[in-house]
């Protein structure tokens, strides 16, 4: 890419006054846009738009959500911000708007996201017939389906879409944990949710595919959260067997022990697909151990509430109840200062620990490869890193 003097002089500037931050700049100089497939941790108001027309409107898109950042409900899982709109600041390119908020007259110039929350990596009726409850029809399948529409609406000609998936950073996920978590909500055993695994690796093996036929060159692919640290399923599972539970996070050891496992056999997939595409950069991110960090240790990281107790919700030992949500008007329990705290509502983040999971991937410290050298001519695709 040519940079005109000013730009350079600029650049060169930015590295000497904040090395972090001046290479983030000219690493990720790369992209245009973000084209996002997920679930609610990457919803920028796709379930929003879905939902809007409800009545009482539904718990999300009531205040304390958006509060922090934006100073409304905008459909964001959280006070504030997200991983994908951190990494959007981090291109330079505004926040990456919901399709369903504007399919019918935006270009999506900066990107667009497919996201709903409450999505599944699987078909609902596939996961019907497994006995698994769901609460949306916005599956990755169907997130496809509007990704295909807006390319036929938006480019002239096959090479014009391209070109500009291309230019895109394109993120697959995080998808899945929700077919997971709704069959942990429904009371199935363990190895009844680990039955469909395969299945959803497939599922999402399938969607990598599917974008990097119409073009798409470098695409990351989350893996799983640590599901023993959800504040929601500490709620459900919570049992005074201490053998049950990490001593030093707090964690549920079998449910971490779960997203580790299931982590591992999506890594083999990404590893398959990269022999398959040789000529296409796959990213692993993982979310697992970019969580981490604050769930190891708290303090460190600024959230002196713990990482497990959410900020806003309803009361109990982690202050979060399944029928109880924060904006239902008896989720009264709400922190004054969200920033001392990881986890939001019980089910998602707060903005300070989304912002430091995405400076912890924008740095490369959790990407595979690392995620500032894929703009880097030098590096191979298939170059081998670790991902232990």
């Amino acid at each position: 890419m040519v940079f005109c003097l000013s730009k350079i002089a600029f650049i060169i500037f930015l590295v000497f006054l904040n090395p972090i931050e001046g290479r983030r700049l000219i690493s990720l100089r790369c992209f245009n846009s973000i084209i996002s497939f997920g679930d609610s941790l990457t919803d920028t108001g796709n379930e929003f738009y879905l939902t809007r027309y409800r009545n009482p409107s539904p718990y999300f898109a009531r205040l304390p959500y958006g509060e922090t950042f934006f100073h409304r409900p905008t459909g964001r899982f959280s006070n504030g911000r997200l991983i994908i709109d951190f990494i959007a600041e981090s291109l330079g390119i505004p926040l990456v708007p919901a399709y369903l908020g504007g399919k019918d007259n935006v270009k999506f110039p900066q990107g667009v996201n497919f996201a709903v929350g409450g999505s599944t990596a699987l078909d609902p009726a596939y996961l019907s017939n497994k006995g698994v409850k769901t609460t949306t029809n916005a599956s990755l399948v169907a997130q496809l389906g509007w990704f295909k529409e807006m390319l036929s609406s938006h480019c002239k000609f096959p090479s014009e879409c391209k070109e500009f998936l291309q230019n895109s950073l394109i993120l697959v996920g995080e998808i899945g944990g929700n077919d997971f978590i709704y069959g942990f909500f429904g009371n199935n055993t363990k190895e009844k949710v680990e039955s469909y695994v395969p299945a959803v690796i497939n599922s999402i093996s399938s969607a990598i595919q599917e974008v990097i036929e119409f073009g798409a060159s470098r695409v990351v692919v989350p893996g799983s959260m640590p599901l023993g640290c959800s504040t929601a399923l500490l709620t459900i599972f919570m049992d005074s067997n201490k053998e049950d539970y990490d001593p030093i996070t707090g964690c549920i050891n079998w449910l971490n022990q779960f997203s580790k496992n299931y982590n591992k056999l999506l890594q083999m997939e990404l590893h398959l697909l990269k022999q398959l595409h040789p000529s296409v950069t796959i990213i692993y991110a993982d979310y697992y151990n970019a969580a981490m960090q604050f769930y190891l240790s708290p303090n460190t990281y600024g959230f002196t509430k713990g990482a497990l107790v959410a900020c806003c919700g309803a009361g109990g030992p982690y202050n979060y109840k399944l029928f109880e949500l924060c904006g239902d008007p008896t989720a009264r329990n709400i922190c004054s200062d969200p920033s001392i705290y990881a986890s939001w509502d019980g089910m998602h983040f707060t903005e300070a620990a989304y912002k430091l999971i995405a400076t912890s991937l924008l740095e490369g410290n959790f990407t595979f490869p690392p995620l500032p050298k894929i703009c880097s001519t030098s590096l191979s695709p298939n170059v081998n890193h670790s991902d232990s």
